[in-house]
């Protein structure tokens, strides 16, 4: 598949009233209310505190697949990106009406909502949704397996985003784009049913290199029954994990939403045109694995009490006035060999004051900081 089309077709179709990280049911309820008869949009439950999760049903193909979005609040790349997709495959003479003809599409855009306004990972009851897909305490847990038992998929997509500091196996590429087909057993045993996650995920990734070479990783497969993912593979439904990362500059994670679509679209069209049977699933088994490579900000060659070190810095999201801002704070000061920054900064033996004044010091956070009596943003 050409990835210029889709790129065509996703600035085209890219949802203008979903932009940055910070999205709710207050953003995606207006485009709900204007989404034509063909998609059944129903409430299906309700969060912790009486917020409205919504599912969207649309298709009439025999090919089910079920889409949740905002498990955790605070990972929005997906959510967007199901509004682009759902924008391209809406309007008339879509160059991929095919996957509603031969395939249903149940999307929960937020499962999460009381998690997405608070920008959280966490729901209002402090509880990790995926990790509650065996003991069903919370909600929003129980209406997500209500609509699995209901809907009965033949796949389904648990949609993610992962933090800045992963990179595609052990290098100074970041995964921008991560996939897992969980383990169904503690053994992880490479049933056929996860093959056939993985011959979807392969089919993501062929297309992904064509855009971001060697920035596309997977995730460890160690078996936790009471992640939804584990849980719903165990019950042999090919399951797959999507992890929306980081791309360079890219913190409002715009690019990726790009790339998710793009995953979207491929992987989709693969499902409605073929009978995945799992046979070609080798080609995953060749992604490398996530590892923790990287940070935001790394000033190198600094001095501290006469000893070089680097300052390893990365930001914290916080929602102020509903907005997300990005907050430097000091994670580390040593020598930082093995990890690389998305932004590196060179001291040259100069010793790095926080914006008081004074030496930098751990767990200080900072807008800027004096390098020999230079001021830098960081």
């Amino acid at each position: 598949m050409q990835t210029e089309v889709i790129n065509s077709l996703f600035l085209k179709h890219k949802e203008s009233d979903l932009y940055g990280r910070y999205i709710t049911n207050k953003h995606i309820e207006p485009l709900l209310n204007k989404l034509p008869e063909k998609v059944h949009v129903d409430v299906i439950g309700h969060s912790v505190q009486k917020k409205s999760i919504y599912g969207l049903k649309v298709g009439q193909g025999n090919k089910r697949i079920l889409l949740w979005s905002q498990m955790h609040g605070n990972e929005s790349t997906t959510t967007k990106a199901l509004f682009d997709l759902l924008n391209t495959l809406l309007v008339d003479k879509s160059p991929f009406k095919h996957i509603l003809e031969h395939c249903t599409l149940y999307i929960i855009p937020i499962l999460n909502p009381d998690g997405a306004a608070a920008y959280t990972r966490i729901n209002a009851n402090e509880v990790d949704l995926n990790r509650d897909a065996q003991n069903l305490t919370q909600p929003e847990s129980r209406v997500l397996r209500s609509v699995f038992n209901d809907f009965k998929p033949h796949f389904c997509y648990n949609l993610h985003g992962q933090r800045t500091i992963f990179s595609a196996g052990n290098t100074n590429k970041s995964a921008t784009v991560s996939f897992l087909s969980p383990a169904q057993d503690q053994a992880c045993t490479i049933t056929s049913n996860r093959k056939r996650a993985m011959e979807v995920i392969a089919v993501m990734n062929n297309v992904l290199q064509q855009e971001i070479p060697n920035q596309v990783g997977v995730y460890d497969d160690a078996f936790n029954i009471n992640c939804v993912g584990d849980t719903f593979q165990s019950e042999n439904v090919p399951t797959i994990l999507f992890e929306s990362g980081h791309y360079h500059n890219d913190y409002q994670r715009e690019k990726t939403r790009e790339l998710i679509y793009m995953s979207y679209i491929a992987s989709l069209d693969y499902i409605s045109k073929n009978e995945v049977s799992g046979e070609y699933y080798k080609p995953y088994l060749d992604i490398p694995e996530n590892e923790k490579c990287f940070l935001d900000i790394i000033i190198r060659n600094a001095k501290k009490n006469g000893v070089s070190v680097d300052v390893g810095i990365q930001y914290q999201e916080r929602l102020i006035d509903n907005n997300i801002k990005f907050v430097p704070k000091v994670l580390h000061i040593e020598k930082l060999d093995t990890i690389f920054g998305h932004k590196e900064i060179e001291a040259n033996d100069n010793e790095v004051f926080s914006e008081n004044g004074k030496a930098i010091e751990l767990d200080s956070e900072n807008v800027f900081v004096i390098i020999n009596n230079e001021k830098i943003l960081l």
